[in-house]
């Protein structure tokens, strides 16, 4: 029985080994095959669950249509619906790139960095320099202009920069949360269903529970803390890990699925850590949930201590001046196009830190797909070896 069990083990291993080598840069054709039929199969499945629910899918279609009739239809109410429109779609743009950050596609696509960061950092300068957050909208949040009233110097407050940024920081978490529902699910179901899923995150959680009282090292210790923490604290310990720098916090989904947690204290404590707390307070580090806080990035981009930071470059021996002047002219672009009027000429000018900044955003929202394809093809290689092994077990 043990070399039955040594010998499964090793064939476990070299079949995950096995689908890890099935990526674009080493089989291409595989890897895009794979790919197609996983998309299918996700396809099909989903379909069949739409099937199951038709009753509320009815329901859904007949909203959208009366929605869709009230949007083309003219009348007074058609100002409050424009409104609507546009705070609708913002706010699903901010929850769209929430849940790309953590649903655990691939590697995930770390938006905060990418697109909130950069968000926030720029009202935050936009607020010193105009010394004012009451942006004329439109064309706000699209582009900054400076409001036309003159105010005092110094008037800006941190706490007026966190509200004109709190929508966007507040959906973005709400994303994030969203994202960690697939591990509470995939628990979840396995608990109901008796099954064991070949997924190494509950395999690891269960090889946990199973030598909780013989774990020596730091990482098996802290991922039992945060089992504990969450077994038995219940709301206020998953309040806990969602508002502090976790990245163990798909271990709390899995054990929240796994002992059975009803659904809404598991999502509702999720959702007011990652979305209130911790985009307010903390600056995490680490994928999945994400890079930053609100807090951080507005503190760190502070008039003051963005000078003080370029004044720094400068002082490095040698190569400091030939760094400092891009920043600087980054800069005094910024702060012309904060003072321009919507109609008039904004001065055009190419900066070699806006043009990286680009650069980089396009490579990694590339890598990001190639990780999706990556990703859905080793889990059709998965679905293969788990055929076969069923098939060896009947024989």
């Amino acid at each position: 029985s043990f070399a039955d069990s040594s010998m499964l083990s090793e064939r476990k291993r070299k079949d995950r080994e096995e689908r890890l080598n099935i990526v674009l840069w080493k089989k291409p054709l595989v890897t895009l095959q794979y790919f197609c039929l996983e998309t299918l199969i996700n396809l099909k499945e989903w379909t069949i669950k739409l099937w199951q629910r038709r009753g509320v899918l009815a329901c859904v279609l007949l909203a959208l249509a009366a929605l869709t009739a009230l949007y083309y239809i003219e009348g007074a109410h058609q100002q409050y619906v424009q409104y609507m429109e546009k705070k609708f779609f913002w706010c699903a743009y901010w929850v769209g790139l929430g849940i790309l950050s953590s649903v655990g596609l691939g590697t995930g696509l770390h938006t905060f960095l990418l697109y909130l960061g950069p968000h926030i950092a720029s009202v935050t300068l936009a607020a010193y320099e105009c010394n004012s957050v009451n942006f004329p909208e439109p064309p706000y949040p699209d582009q900054i202009i400076c409001p036309d009233e003159e105010v005092a110097e110094g008037s800006i407050s941190l706490w007026a920069i966190i509200s004109k940024v709190r929508l966007e920081a507040c959906m973005w978490g709400a994303g994030t949360a969203i994202g960690e529902l697939p591990p509470y699910f995939m628990a979840r179901a396995a608990r109901l269903s008796g099954a064991e899923p070949d997924d190494e995150e509950y395999q690891e959680f269960e090889e946990m529970l199973e030598h909780a009282e013989a774990a020596q090292d730091f990482a098996s210790r802290a991922k039992l803390a945060v089992q504990n923490l969450v077994q038995k604290v219940g709301f206020f310990g998953i309040l806990a890990c969602a508002s502090i720098p976790n990245p163990l916090f798909d271990l709390a989904g899995i054990t929240c699925g796994h002992f059975l947690v009803p659904f809404w204290t598991f999502f509702g404590a999720t959702l007011i850590g990652k979305a209130v707390i911790k985009m307010h307070i903390q600056a995490s580090t680490g994928p999945p949930s994400g890079l930053g806080g609100k807090l951080f990035v507005i503190i760190t981009f502070s008039k003051h201590i963005v000078e003080q930071m370029v004044a720094l470059i400068g002082a490095i021996p040698s190569i400091g001046p030939s760094l400092q002047k891009p920043f600087q002219e980054y800069l005094e672009a910024q702060r012309i196009k904060l003072h321009h009027k919507s109609d008039s000429a904004v001065p055009q000018g190419e900066n070699w830190l806006s043009w990286m900044f680009e650069k980089l955003v396009i490579v990694m929202v590339c890598y990001f797909i190639l990780s999706i394809i990556n990703s859905m093809a080793q889990s059709y290689a998965k679905r293969l070896q788990q055929k076969m092994y069923s098939e060896e077990k009947t024989k």
